[in-house]
């Protein structure tokens, strides 16, 4: 019924608009003695009845239009079946059809563009955000949201990236100072180094974006430029030693002690431990540098650790055999999996249990525990979910670290004793590189020593189960304290944390 009502007062509304206009011309003519009041009053009602059947005719015909371009235009050269048959509808409608159909057409061709685009833009490699101007989120891609950890539209800029400069830029453009470059650094989960381009975009629409932000990693570059700083103040300083040790024993060999069969063969076996120790040396160096390269992309395997530490001490059996040291692994029963890198957690145990058989007391115990953690330290604060972390503990019952050595212990060639390290063959990097593989895991390292009774290196690891449970819920990010290098004071000794 509502349907016809609305026709209706659209004729009724027509017709008084084309009855009035003639009605007052009439009503002239009258006034004027042109035309006799009747007649002017019968023509203006003849007239007026024309007008309206003739509006009521062309308001069928422009409905039958209507209605037949609504059910769909039909392609070009096609046969029209229940074609309006009104003069003006046989006139207007090849004409409609067809800008309906390019209008059709039109609106196919901008969606696959922006399909396009949006395969493109999410497809980039490096992080890109679309900034309304009320400073929030409007796009993000594919990078940008495994930067920030899951789904950030809607999100305030500040909110995500908790830099001053970058939003001092921000800021700046949208308020019309044009675009701005910065560069700035993320903290947490590991430290990131970023060259931001922030770039307005001409005329935004109310709710769309106003400035464009691309993100460029920098990190790097900026830690190979660390890693030669580094490589020509430690390790060049490291080799020298053993360098020029090598060298005067081939002088020694080729002049006084040619003929000397005691002395070459002591000077020899002492060439082959410098030798080594260069090799090793130069081995963790390049070690170092790959797990730094790696280190803001974290692991997604699924490591059984009973397994993994079992590997670990057959490994090492037979040099905790020369010391006389026992190697005792124990893991708590149905301990989970964690999320991790086989071949780098394989690495971190060897190095702790290493420096435990190395450092221990001779014909003693490394024990190695492994089981669920239910208090994880301040720095494991990436860890996700509520069932805390899987922790590795190796404990040895050596001559301990004195307390103002622990906040030191994971910096690249430091070492506590360094005569005993070098005559150990140790090069100073071991713990920096488990440092920084379980910051790759977004774990943590705590070291509890006390002089004169031992120490203990914890590993705390991401269970997978736990890992799994916070992607199901959304993937929250965890909260960091961002800081490197952590230490607590505890009874019985200190606790250092990266």
């Amino acid at each position: 019924m509502a349907a016809r009502v609305v026709p209706l007062r659209r004729w009724a509304r027509l017709s008084l608009a084309a009855s009035v206009p003639l009605g007052l011309a009439f009503l002239v003519l009258a006034a004027l003695g042109l035309v006799p009041p009747v007649a002017a009053a019968l023509a203006w009602a003849g007239l007026s009845l024309l007008a309206a059947v003739a509006i009521g005719l062309i308001l069928a015909d422009v409905g039958a239009l209507v209605r037949h371009v609504e059910a769909g235009a039909p392609a070009e050269g096609a046969r029209r079946r229940g074609a309006p048959q009104g003069l003006l509808s046989r006139e207007l409608a090849p004409s409609i059809e067809r800008l309906v159909r390019e209008g059709a057409e039109e609106r196919a061709r901008l969606a696959r563009e922006r399909a396009e685009l949006e395969r493109a833009f999410d497809a980039l490699p490096e992080p890109l955000l679309l900034l309304g101007a009320d400073r929030k989120i409007v796009r993000a891609n594919r990078a940008a949201e495994a930067l920030l950890d899951g789904e950030v539209t809607g999100r305030h800029i500040s909110a995500s990236l908790r830099n001053p400069q970058l939003i001092e830029a921000v800021e700046q453009t949208i308020e019309g100072g044009g675009g701005r470059e910065v560069e700035f650094t993320l903290p947490a989960p590991v430290e990131r180094t970023f060259a931001a381009r922030v770039e307005p975009l001409p005329k935004p629409r109310e709710g769309g974006g106003a400035v464009l932000l691309a993100l460029v990693d920098f990190t790097a570059v900026r830690r190979t430029d660390q890693m030669r700083a580094d490589f020509v103040a430690n390790a060049s300083h490291e080799i020298r030693t053993p360098l020029a040790t090598l060298m005067g024993f081939i002088e020694t060999l080729q002049g006084s002690a040619r003929d000397d069969a005691e002395a070459r063969a002591r000077f020899l076996a002492i060439m082959d431990q410098h030798g080594k120790r260069m090799a090793r040396l130069v081995e963790d160096l390049l070690s170092l540098s790959r797990i730094e390269m790696n280190e803001h992309t974290p692991p997604t395997e699924t490591v059984p650790l009973p397994s993994l530490l079992g590997q670990v001490r057959n490994t090492l059996a037979w040099q905790a055999e020369n010391r006389g040291v026992a190697i005792v692994v124990e893991a708590e029963d149905e301990l989970p999996p964690v999320i991790g890198d086989s071949d780098e957690l394989t690495q971190v145990f060897l190095n702790l249990v290493d420096n435990a058989i190395k450092y221990g007391d001779d014909r003693g115990a490394v024990r190695v525990e492994a089981r669920r953690a239910a208090d994880v330290p301040a720095g494991a604060g990436r860890i996700e979910g509520g069932d805390g972390a899987v922790s590795v503990a190796v404990t040895d019952r050596g001559s301990g670290i004195p307390r103002e050595h622990l906040p030191r212990l994971t910096e690249r060639f430091y070492r506590v004793d360094k005569a005993r390290s070098r005559e150990l063959g140790g090069t100073g990097l071991g713990l920096a590189i488990v440092k920084h593989i379980v910051n790759r895991h977004r774990g943590a390292l705590a070291i509890d020593s006390t002089p004169g009774e031992g120490s203990t290196f914890t590993v705390y690891l991401q269970p997978a189960e736990a890992a799994e449970q916070a992607a199901a819920n959304g993937g929250e990010r965890a909260s960091d304290d961002g800081v490197p290098d952590r230490v607590e004071q505890r009874e019985e000794g200190a606790v250092t944390k990266p």
